[in-house]
């Protein structure tokens, strides 16, 4: 990755697709059609990319300028289904703003 933010944008989406997984296809296969493993698959999966969300937003609120505010924004945004997609825009522009040399 060029820099911690774009990093961070990659696993943001990612984050938020597993989410979106979990939430209208494992759960339904859970409760409707009973089959519990689907939840237990997609949420590990979904539960890893969030611990390394967080880490990656860490990263970032140290190695840029970025406000705390920005940081709490993104990471609220993490925690409603569809956000992340929305606030990938100002992401990209806060990349391109914090102009890192790569890691």
């Amino acid at each position: 990755m060029k820099n911690s933010v774009s990093f961070l944008r990659s696993v943001a989406l990612l984050e938020a697709i597993s989410y979106l997984v979990l939430l209208f296809i494992a759960m339904p296969l859970k409760y409707v059609w009973g089959m519990p493993m689907a939840v237990k698959v997609v949420g590990s999966v979904h539960g890893g990319l969030f611990v390394v969300f967080c880490f990656a937003l860490w990263r970032v609120l140290m190695q840029t300028n970025w406000p705390f505010s920005r940081a709490v924004l993104v990471f609220i945004a993490s925690l409603l289904p569809f956000v992340p997609f929305v606030i990938d825009r100002r992401m990209r522009a806060w990349a391109v703003e914090s102009k890192q040399t790569p890691a």
